[in-house]
């Protein structure tokens, strides 16, 4: 016996043929309260987008999206909603031009993530990032190592901004290419220089079957350290 499917239910579902006419027409309404509100957000709202405005954005949708299902819902309550969402945004944003530390408070300041080609570690511990996810980033800015690097900071819209070493001021730094990186020691049987995994730090080390530890950090884990230039 064939399967018998009410293509009536499965299309259009318990509602009438004259409410999927209200769903475009409302629809088509909350599209316009949507681009107004962003409208009056202003570029930078759009534009970059901190965890603040994040959730003023999650906030928009959400009132926006179950007017236009829902035929209980009248189209009053999402305008009520925008308006009192975009007003609290203007009354924040208004605050934060106004006061240095309520714009802290509420988006944060940048942090430096890199000095002189080595970690700020007691700065990298408060961001919630993964090393894999940073080296990943750095890399896709065609950085190969951290001596390329004379300051690394990740913005509060989470956007990393790098400033780079003169060519001819490169040092020599922890490599995070993933085949050099995976080639860490513990025991140094070639001498030269090295880099901390955990900081990067670099140092002079020699051929020895006593671990060593980071001057800086106190880790014990190195790869071998690199000091070419950066491909443009």
């Amino acid at each position: 016996m064939l399967l018998e499917i009410d293509w009536n239910q499965f299309l259009v579902g318990d509602d009438n043929t004259s409410f999927l006419l209200e769903i475009g027409l409302r629809t088509i309404s909350m599209y316009f309260i949507i681009v107004i509100g962003l409208k009056l957000m202003g570029k930078r709202g759009i534009k970059q987008l901190s965890v603040f405005e994040l959730v003023v954005i999650i906030g928009l949708g959400s009132a926006a999206g179950d007017p236009m299902f829902y035929k209980e819902i009248g189209m009053m309550v999402p305008l009520i909603v925008f308006a009192i969402v975009i007003g609290a945004y203007r009354l924040t944003t208004y605050l934060m031009g106004k006061s240095d530390r309520f714009e802290s408070l509420v988006e944060g300041k940048p942090t430096c993530l890199i000095r002189d080609g080595e970690f700020s570690i007691s700065n990298f511990k408060k961001e919630n990032m993964a090393k894999d996810e940073f080296f990943a980033e750095m890399r896709q800015k065609s950085v190969s190592h951290l001596g390329q690097i004379e300051t690394a900071i990740i913005e509060t819209s989470g956007n990393l901004s790098i400033f780079f070493y003169e060519d001819e001021n490169v040092k020599y730094g922890l490599p995070i290419l993933p085949d050099l990186f995976k080639n860490s020691v513990i025991i140094i049987s070639e001498a030269g220089k090295y880099a901390c995994t955990f900081c990067g730090n670099i140092e002079e080390l020699y051929v020895s079957e006593k671990q060593h530890c980071c001057d800086k950090c106190g880790k014990d884990v190195w790869v071998k350290a690199i000091n070419i230039q950066r491909v443009r």
